[in-house]
C-alpha cells in the first residue's frame, strides 16, 4: 500500500459557519501554523439544541463567530478531543455562557513518567487548566437532543485524545488523530506511537464513512486513509532502523537523511516524531540505547538485530 493521499485544498471561511453536513457546522478559527494547517476546527452538531466539539483556542473573534453559530439553540454538551492550546481552552468560557458541562477523556497527562532530566519539549501547548466537568470512557454514549455521539479513544498524539462519532450517521470527530491534510504529530512523552498505532486499529475495526478532523477539510475514504496512515508509519519504522543500521546513532542524524526533502521549520517536530518510533523500537528489543530513551540520546542496532 501506498503512502496517504493527502489533501491540501481547504477553505477555513474564518468566521463563518460551514455547513458539512446535515445538522454539522463548522466553525475555523483563524490561528493558521504548521502544526495547525489554516486553523483549529470546531464544530456544532444538532438542531434545536446542539453539542459542541473542540471550542478552540482562546481567542475572542473566534468566540464571538461560534456563539454566532450557535445562535439561539440550548448547547447540551461541550466535548473536547484533547488538551491542547488551540482546541480545549475556549470550553471554560462556552460554559459560562452557556451553562453546558464540559466532558472529555480527562485532564492533560503525559504518555509516561518523565525520565530524569527530561522536559517535556510540548508543555508549552498543552492546555494544563483544563478539568472536564466529567470524564468519559470508551465506548460511552453521550445523548443529546434526538441524536447520541459516542466516545472513541484514540490515545497516541496526547494520552488523553477522545474522538466522538455521531451515531447512525457514519460521522467521527477524529480530532488530531487522523486528518486529511498531514500526519498527527506523535511526540513523547506528550503521546506515544505504540499508542497512536493501536488507536488506528480501533478505527479500522469501525465502519464510519467520514471524518471532521480538527484542522483541514474531511476525510471522505477513512479505512483506505487509516490503512495506508497505518502502512506509512511502518515504513517509517523500518526507514528509522534501517538508518540506525547504517550507522546513524543520533536522531537528527536522522532526521537530517529522512526528512531532508521537508520544510526545515519541521525538523523540530520530525525529531519528536522519530523519537516517538524510536521508543518502540527500544521497547521491542530491535535497537540499543546509551541510557534511557531520550531525543539526544545515541542508538545502535541490537547485536542479533545487526
Amino acid at each position: 500500500m501506498g503512502n496517504p493521499q493527502f489533501r491540501m485544498e481547504f477553505d477555513p471561511a474564518h468566521g463563518k459557519a460551514v455547513l458539512v453536513a446535515p445538522e454539522v457546522l463548522r466553525v475555523t478559527a483563524n490561528n493558521p501554523g504548521p502544526f495547525t494547517f489554516h486553523g483549529t476546527n470546531s464544530y456544532v452538531v444538532g438542531k434545536r439544541h446542539v453539542v459542541v466539539i473542540d471550542p478552540g483556542p482562546d481567542d475572542d473573534v473566534h468566540f464571538t463567530a461560534l456563539l454566532g453559530a450557535i445562535g439561539k439553540r440550548r448547547v447540551s454538551h461541550i466535548l473536547v478531543t484533547h488538551t491542547h492550546v488551540d482546541h480545549s481552552p475556549l470550553a471554560a468560557r462556552l460554559k459560562q455562557v452557556t451553562g453546558a458541562p464540559i466532558l472529555a477523556q480527562g485532564p492533560h497527562r503525559s504518555a509516561r513518567e518523565l525520565h530524569l532530566g527530561e522536559t517535556n519539549l510540548l508543555d508549552a501547548s498543552a492546555d494544563h487548566l483544563f478539568v472536564p466537568d466529567r470524564g468519559v470512557s470508551h465506548g460511552e454514549q453521550i445523548e443529546a437532543d434526538g441524536f447520541s455521539m459516542q466516545a472513541v479513544f484514540t490515545p497516541g498524539h496526547t494520552a488523553n485524545h477522545m474522538a466522538f462519532a455521531l451515531e447512525g450517521q457514519g460521522l467521527l470527530f477524529s480530532g488530531d488523530h487522523v486528518m486529511a491534510w498531514s500526519t498527527s504529530i506523535v511526540a513523547p512523552p506528550d503521546g506515544a506511537m505504540s499508542d497512536y498505532m493501536a488507536s488506528l486499529d480501533v478505527l479500522l475495526a469501525r465502519s464510519d464513512t467520514q471524518y471532521f478532523p480538527g484542522h483541514g477539510g474531511p476525510v471522505v475514504k477513512p479505512l483506505e486513509f487509516v490503512r495506508a496512515l497505518r502502512a506509512h508509519r511502518k515504513m517509517r519504522e523500518s526507514a528509522i532502523l534501517a538508518r540506525i543500521r547504517a550507522g546513524d546513532r543520533s536522531i537528527f542524524k536522522i532526521v537530517s537523511v529522512i526528512y531532508r526533502d521537508t520544510d526545515p521549520r519541521l525538523h523540530g517536530a520530525a525529531a519528536l516524531s522519530v523519537f516517538a518510533h524510536v521508543e518502540d523500537l527500544l521497547a521491542s528489543g530491535r535497537i540499543v540505547s546509551d541510557g534511557p530513551a531520550a531525543l539526544d540520546g545515541l542508538y545502535e542496532a541490537a547485536p542479533l538485530d545487526s
